[in-house]
């Protein structure tokens, strides 16, 4: 990714140094494993920890990969440079280069993981406080971007914790499943390796053994995981555009929060544009781009081909170093967000008393109106309202079969703002707990 969208904690798993001392560490405890069990000496597998302090040349093994053109082998030449060829003549011992590749790829995506689960524990922070804060502010709900009943900001919030917090759940099981290593030689059988060295190099590395793998370690669970990145992504996306509305000028119940010295338009000084939710908008795309790709890699001829490999070398880093930058933003952007209760006020009586229609027609109902009726009586005063901006109350007390059917009073009843937030504290039980 471009350093722009990148945050160092995340780019740092996807240097190739890190993944080299990865490539090591994987080669290193697997020769101890192979002396333990008698099949190299143990002075071989000590000596192989020579290098364990040494910052693997990147371009001296890309320059060894320029004449063997195969990565894992001008790694090998590499490390036997520091350890000494006689020394690192077992390292590697009955592996296969997909037992370092695919291991490797597995500790980053967990470790990429890690990150982003304390990502979204600073969103569900954000949300949460936000949705504390404004429990019982009233703004009106939409359906199809048109007024329709009375809501809450602090709902608005809470759905979208609710949301973030199903996501973290998705992504823990996520790292569980993707957090597996494979050191089962040429496709899989452990001809020439003995299953417990996986079992100690996956030990180390704080993963557990591929149940079965062939030449690789099923793409079903990077297909999985690259998924819910891209669920969460949605998600990100989800809740960016709600404040993108809020931030309209004709709605304005909501807005980035503009920093000292901050511009909007090179062209129009009065601007103030939602361009952090924006940026969020786009990235999200990106992230959802690697998910195809993560689906397409599950299906590999026989035990193993490499068509899946140049994916993963893009996307692996692609997503989750988005994503991270995403989920950081989006923190911030919510925590520090303008939230606008007056303009929520003006916005519901635009249409003075409108958002009551189905109160009115359920009551209607209830006296003894059949429900085709009701809603004709209803829609005829409610379709004045969005024509000519009355007072919908005072239409209903002007209409002489509604009031017939409810009185006076009890077309008055139905204007209480507090009918539409009596289950608010139920709801939030509901998210939050007690």
């Amino acid at each position: 990714m471009i350093p722009r969208y990148a945050r160092k904690e995340m780019t740092d798993i996807w240097e190739p140094a890190t993944k080299f001392k990865i490539w090591y560490e994987i080669e290193a405890h697997a020769c101890d494993a192979q002396a333990e069990l008698g099949v190299i000496p143990q002075e071989n597998a000590d000596a192989v920890w020579k290098a364990k302090d040494v910052e693997f040349d990147v371009a001296r093994i890309d320059e060894i990969e320029a004449v063997t053109k195969h990565d894992v082998i001008a790694f090998l030449t590499h490390l036997a440079e520091h350890v000494g060829s006689e020394e690192a003549r077992f390292v590697h011992q009955g592996m296969t280069s997909s037992d370092v590749l695919d291991t490797c790829l597995n500790v980053q995506l967990a470790r990429a993981a890690d990150i982003l689960l304390a990502d979204m524990d600073k969103v569900l922070a954000a949300l949460k406080k936000r949705a504390l804060e404004h429990k019982n502010t009233v703004r009106v709900g939409r359906s199809h971007g048109i007024h329709a009943e009375p809501t809450t900001m602090g709902l608005t919030f809470a759905r979208f914790y609710a949301e973030m917090d199903r996501n973290k759940a998705r992504l823990a099981q996520a790292r569980e499943e993707i957090a597996t290593g494979a050191i089962s030689g040429a496709v899989g059988t452990f001809a020439n390796i003995d299953p417990r060295v996986e079992e100690h190099v996956c030990e180390k590395l704080g993963l557990k053994p591929e149940p079965i793998s062939t030449q690789v370690i099923p793409r079903d669970r990077h297909a999985m995981f690259f998924a819910v990145l891209g669920v969460i992504a949605s998600s990100i996306e989800n809740i960016a555009i709600e404040i993108r509305h809020m931030q309209r000028t004709e709605v304005l119940e909501g807005a980035e929060f503009f920093s000292m010295g901050q511009k909007g338009s090179s062209a129009m000084p009065h601007k103030k544009n939602p361009v952090l939710t924006e940026n969020l908008t786009g990235l999200a795309r990106l992230v959802r781009m690697t998910v195809v790709p993560a689906m397409e890699n599950v299906a590999l001829w026989h035990e193993r081909d490499i068509s899946h490999s140049s994916v993963e070398r893009g996307i692996g880093p692609d997503a989750t170093v988005t994503l991270n930058f995403a989920l950081n933003r989006l923190a911030g952007v919510v925590d520090k967000m303008l939230i606008f209760p007056e303009n929520m006020l003006d916005n519901m009586n635009k249409f003075p008393g409108l958002v009551m229609s189905q109160r009115v027609l359920l009551a209607l109902t209830q006296a003894g109106v059949s429900r085709e009726d009701a809603y004709a009586m209803v829609q005829r005063n409610a379709l004045k309202v969005w024509e000519e901006r009355v007072d919908f109350q005072e239409l209903l007390l002007g209409d002489a079969e509604v009031v017939a059917a409810l009185g006076e009073d009890g077309i008055r009843a139905k204007f209480d703002m507090e009918y539409h937030t009596k289950h608010v504290d139920t709801i939030f039980k509901r998210v939050f707990g007690d």
